[in-house]
């Protein structure tokens, strides 16, 4: 089983603060593998690195065995850099979240960021955008209309798959919570992305609808055949669907492993699990 996303000796140092400390990891393909880990752990950092949204202070990122970020202590940071690996990054590679999209890697955030004033079908079209091939003549001149005609098609089968064709005409923001949830993802699925990262899917969510996005995040995983990496505070889901697990502890990786070696790891039940029910 090949690597679809390898992070290697990755840190990530805000001034004096380390969020993410030479982390390494790697989710192969057709996976669900979570992160997990306390508040303040370093998580939504590392999805920031992986995404582009920051450039790493050290390290590298690898996606489809291609590298595509890579980075090293630069300027000030010569001398206040306090992680590991220092001279073996020579590279600057730092492209941009919208190129990094259209390689095949989506991702939503602990935040519903819907367009509010647009309807269910609409948010999802917007995002076909990084697949068009037309430019801005092409579409003012209406040259575009097989392609924009293939991409209306292909939201509409989105939205069956995903169980959001009858609210298609709906503002996005009518929607049960649960529901933008869905919707949200289904916004990254447009993306055709070969790998989808999930920031907190079921933040604010009851418990029925933790339930009914367990069955869908796995159901999505076999029905488009996705590789998924996300991270997760509801134990129950992430023990559910998680092929694999890393924890992450004040930036530092502190374990490995399936699910059931994660449960029975005194370390991360010391540093997370003991207190799960209070996160």
């Amino acid at each position: 089983m090949s690597n679809i996303l390898k992070v290697e000796n990755a840190t990530m140092q805000f001034g004096g603060v380390v969020a993410v400390d030479n982390l390494n990891l790697e989710v192969n393909e057709g996976e669900i593998v979570a992160l997990i880990g306390p508040n303040g752990a370093g998580k939504t950092t590392a999805f920031n690195v992986v995404t582009g949204v920051y450039q790493p202070t050290n390290g590298c990122v690898w996606f489809q065995e291609k590298k595509i970020i890579e980075n090293h202590p630069q300027g000030r940071m010569n001398q206040q850099y306090k992680g590991q690996h220092a001279g073996e990054y020579t590279q600057i590679l730092a492209p941009t979240p919208d190129t990094i999209t259209t390689l095949g890697m989506a991702r939503t955030f602990q935040n519903i960021r819907l367009w509010k004033s647009q309807s269910v079908f609409e948010n999802v079209l917007i995002a076909k955008h990084c697949r068009a091939h037309s430019n801005f003549l092409s579409a003012a001149f209406r040259m575009n209309r097989k392609e924009e005609a293939q991409q209306r098609e292909h939201v509409a089968q989105l939205l069956e798959t995903v169980g959001l064709s009858d609210v298609k005409d709906e503002l996005a923001t009518s929607l049960p919570y649960g529901k933008q949830r869905r919707l949200e993802i289904a916004r990254a699925l447009a993306t055709e992305p070969k790998l989808l990262l999930l920031d907190e899917p079921a933040a604010g969510m009851n418990p029925q609808e933790t339930n009914e996005l367990t069955a869908f995040i796995s159901e999505i995983r076999s029905k488009l055949g996705l590789t998924v990496f996300l991270i997760e505070h509801h134990m129950d889901l992430v023990m559910d669907i998680s092929d694999r697990i890393y924890v992450l502890d004040f930036g530092k990786l502190i374990a490995e492993g399936t699910p059931a070696e994660i449960q029975n790891n005194q370390r991360v039940i010391d540093a997370y699990l003991g207190v799960a029910e209070d996160a």
